[in-house]
């Protein structure tokens, strides 16, 4: 069955214009990354149908915008999760997360009470009114609403933009236990490289209205063509699985396709998942490596496979493979030049444990 989603349209405003033509995967977590003003939320908007724009919008093999019918937006079953959390105030949080999801008959639900309560940790919070939330317990409330509704699709317009660091650092791990658990299509917008890193499997770079690149998380965070790699913070996002833990040092070895990293013990069994993210910046090379005159536990064969000036005049940004597994290097012009670094030449990559982000 087809369970992808396509994604047509052509809007123009005064001073600017949207146009996209976009293949997104059915499943997983798709996010809608780039600067203010680039399209990210009117797409969003054209997909909900709340912005009318040409084009073709098919869920499926159901067709929800063509050349010659439109589903308005109150039809369509999906779900909107805005920045800025709008609960009933009159009502209690059990009675905010009932009001969509009594409406659902129970052939068609998808996602029972329980299970959403659970997800988003909101058991202690069902007898309390809006009011007395954080920012960050108000918005779990209202994407766990939005999940009983049972939608097909689940868009989420910035959802972490209106909280604090705290807020943030408290919800994000819902979010993540949500791309774990969740059997629901989630278009994410964001302009937040973390949150990309932790939540995403497809990637979508949008600039000036425009597509500059759509793929999986891993192979397009490691493109060095895109305006993202002159980022501080850039990196490769990374799904691996524990096959080793060493207690006595609270390590765990994760292991990606073409090697392994050890890791923090973050108490994930053998054979459990994790998303790893490996900046650039802590990422060096070696022609020759003596691991017992290191500190460095991950000391990786590689192949280098591209290289680019980066933005400062005295760095360089090299991209290897770890067998298919691509990742980032940012060293100095005057390092790269010293150990010849050539497309295909054969390097070893050393990662600090500390530095890698899980």
């Amino acid at each position: 069955m087809n369970n992808r989603i396509t994604a047509r349209f052509r809007v123009t405003f005064p001073g600017f214009s949207l146009e996209v033509d976009l293949e997104l995967p059915g499943h997983g977590v798709s996010a809608l990354f780039g600067p203010s003003g680039c399209g990210k939320t009117t797409l969003l908007r054209c997909i909900a149908g709340l912005q009318q724009a040409d084009g073709k919008l098919l869920i499926g093999d159901a067709v929800w915008q063509d050349a010659s019918s439109f589903v308005p937006v109150h039809q369509r079953p999906l779900a909107y999760v805005f920045q800025e959390a709008s609960l009933f105030p009159h009502l209690s949080v059990r009675d905010n997360l009932l009001y969509g999801y009594k409406r659902i008959s129970r052939e068609q639900r998808r996602v029972v009470f329980d299970e959403a309560v659970a997800w988003l940790g909101l058991e202690e919070l069902l007898k309390r009114d809006p009011g007395s939330l954080s920012g960050g317990q108000r918005q779990r409330v209202a994407i766990a609403r939005a999940l009983l509704t049972s939608p097909r699709l689940l868009l989420m317009d910035e959802p972490l933009a209106a909280l604090d660091l705290k807020s943030k650092a408290d919800i994000l791990p819902y979010l993540e236990r949500l791309h774990d658990e969740l059997d629901i299509p989630v278009i994410y917008v964001t302009h937040s490289p973390d949150e990309v890193a932790r939540l995403a499997d497809h990637l979508v770079m949008l600039e000036g209205g425009r597509v500059l690149a759509s793929g999986s998380l891993t192979e397009t965070m490691a493109r060095l063509d895109l305006p993202i790699q002159r980022e501080e913070d850039v990196g490769v996002a990374l799904e691996a699985q524990v096959v080793e833990r060493d207690e006595d040092w609270h390590l765990a070895r994760a292991e990606f396709p073409g090697g392994s990293l050890w890791v923090r013990d973050m108490g994930i069994p053998v054979g459990g998942r994790l998303r790893l993210r490996v900046l650039a910046r802590d990422v060096s090379l070696a022609t020759a490596v003596i691991p017992e005159q290191s500190s460095i536990l991950n000391l990786l064969p590689a192949t280098v496979t591209e290289l680019v000036d980066d933005a400062h005049p005295s760095q360089r940004l090299v991209r290897v493979a770890v067998g298919k597994t691509p990742l980032l290097a940012r060293l100095t012009a005057r390092s790269a030049d010293a150990l010849g670094l050539v497309p295909g030449k054969p390097i070893w990559l050393q990662v600090k444990s500390v530095a890698v982000l899980e």
